[in-house]
């Protein structure tokens, strides 16, 4: 890296920091936003936060920020959890030159549409000084796709009267979840209707949009959207038939879309008394997150309705529109952030309630969640032009595959995505069959693959099935109640600590809380128990 490579860059995407081990997170966030935004103004893909040049003599200098490249990379974590919406660096570099230690931060450009904010706060440059995003710039970014951006445009008819005041009160909640570091629960459920729909970016300036409707409209109320149906379809394909519209509001509907699947217990390796795991056939962010990935980049111009189909063994989710940026492929491993949104108002309305966790990881979330769940990996159907299908399995296809994700729970994505091709009899590419060959993880030979099935055989001994065997739910159900006769309590944190280590090993931390909360559940809806507490804070105790 010469100085003049270095000279030869604008200040203003580009930011130099000697940067030692101690720089604070919270001040490179504000840098990511300042050159994010930046980066958008210019028409550019990107921007760069460098440490270990000097700002003043353009000399690399060296720096030693988080020298444990592991530690380094969790860095991206940190942004995406405080930036709004949340997206993070697309790639950090590291350079070992003769004068010392270079990081390159690759920042990518704010979407169209979407100023980045970090911690609530939009931040610009002023040459080489960081300062707050102005409203000329802010205005700007904002308007950038507003004449296209058929989820901002106002209804000139609406009003307050056309909002469901049940999701009025939930979109608060969720909202005040979210920015619970920032306000009290009881300020946000304080604010003005108008105030809390402008921070929440379902209104401009307390006009309704179609945005307020979609989410928030009472049912009535999608008069407004015509001629879109503002619905979403479920249908049951199979031996038995049967469908039902959900129109709005799409906020509240999504579960109820949900609660209509039915999602019962399956057991994998049925066959291997040994080992035998439960889960449920689908789990319930994942169904979220696919159907409000289809209401964010729904193409709501065809005037179509987002159809869910559940078969025997799978979901298939199904919205107009297709592929806005890029392929399936590009988001998976979670590496990349689309630059454009087809709907960006809606798209950053919906983060604010919660809706999208974070935006250009949806893809990637949800394949991480059904590899923890030991299930094949979902699909993509682009055939239709103007259609976008997504294929969620409810069922093994193979064996082998759910064996070794059981056993191998180190795996990288790649491997697993490769296994789950070998699984399907999609092909794969020369190099990656000699990595998963070599590795002991598949046999066979070209085009007659398949996952290995030594690796994957289960050897437990008895002390080994006695861990990793689930007891039925009453047995857990009865610890519970047996635990609240005795001590009169529990919060949730003392109900954790009594099941934790009594669920089966074979699932991680996350599944087994999730399965306490499912007990919890089951055991209030039966009326045995009641929270006494609040949401954030249960008190569980046996129902009077």
């Amino acid at each position: 890296m010469s100085p003049h490579t270095i000279d030869a860059w604008e200040s203003e995407i580009v930011e130099f920091k000697e940067a030692g081990n101690d720089d604070k997170t919270d001040k490179i966030g504000s840098y990511f936003s300042a050159l994010a935004n930046e980066a958008n103004l210019r028409g550019l893909e990107r921007a760069w936060l460098i440490f270990g040049v000097n700002n003043k003599t353009r000399s690399v200098v060296g720096s030693n920020y988080r020298l444990d490249s592991e530690r380094l990379q969790s860095t991206k974590m940190q942004i995406a959890d405080s930036t709004e919406p949340s997206i993070t660096f697309r790639n950090i570099y590291e350079l070992q030159l003769s004068q010392g230690r270079v990081v390159l931060f690759e920042v990518p450009s704010a979407p169209l549409g979407m100023p980045i904010a970090w911690k609530g706060h939009y931040y610009a440059r002023a040459g080489e000084s960081l300062t707050h995003l102005g409203l000329d710039k802010l205005d700007n970014i904002r308007q950038q796709t507003m004449i296209e951006d058929w989820s901002a445009q106002i209804i000139l008819d609406g009003t307050f009267d056309h909002l469901d005041t049940d999701a009025l009160q939930k979109a608060r909640e969720s909202f005040a979840q979210k920015y619970a570091n920032r306000f009290s629960s009881e300020e946000v459920m304080g604010w003005p209707m108008k105030t809390f729909l402008d921070r929440a970016k379902l209104t401009q300036d307390g006009r309704i949009t179609r945005t307020t409707i979609l989410l928030l409209g009472k049912p009535e109320s999608a008069y407004l959207l015509s001629p879109h149906p503002g619905q979403i379809t479920w249908k049951l394909e199979g031996p038995e038939r049967a469908y039902e519209h959900f129109g709005l509001p799409f906020f509240l509907n999504t579960t109820s879309v949900y609660r209509r699947i039915r999602n019962i217990q399956v057991r994998i390796l049925p066959d291997d008394q040994l080992f035998a795991v439960e889960v449920s056939k689908y789990d319930q962010r994942i169904v979220l997150e696919a159907l409000h990935n289809c209401i964010a980049h729904q193409d709501y111009s065809r005037n179509g309705r987002i159809i869910v189909t559940e078969q025997p063994d799978c979901l298939y989710f199904e919205n107009e529109g297709r592929f806005f940026e890029g392929l399936p492929e590009d988001y998976i491993i979670g590496n990349k952030t689309p630059r454009r949104y087809r709907n960006p108002f809606l798209a950053q309305a919906m983060t604010e309630l919660n809706m999208i966790d974070t935006m250009g990881y949806g893809i990637h979330s949800i394949h991480v969640a059904q590899a923890r769940r030991f299930f094949p990996m979902p699909d993509f159907d682009l055939s239709e032009s103007n259609a976008v299908k997504l294929r969620i399995h409810g069922k093994i296809v193979d064996p082998a595959y759910s064996r070794m994700l059981i056993q191998k729970t180190n795996l990288p994505l790649d491997q697993i995505l490769a296994l789950d091709r070998v699984q399907k009899r999609l092909p794969l590419s020369d190099d990656m069959i000699k990595r998963l060959r070599r590795l002991g993880l598949i046999e066979g030979r070209k085009p007659h693959l398949h996952v290995s099935a030594t690796v994957a055989k289960v050897t437990a001994s008895k002390a080994d099935y006695i861990k990793t065997r689930a007891q039925d739910d009453d047995y857990y159900c009865k610890l519970i109640t047996d635990y609240l006769k005795k001590f009169n309590k529990a919060s949730r944190g003392e109900i954790d600590k009594l099941l934790l280590d009594k669920l089966s090993s074979v699932l991680d931390n996350e599944q087994k809380k999730k399965k306490i909360a499912n007990l919890l559940t089951k055991l209030r809806r039966s009326g045995k128990i009641q929270n006494k507490g609040s949401k954030k804070a249960p008190q569980w105790k046996i129902a009077e």
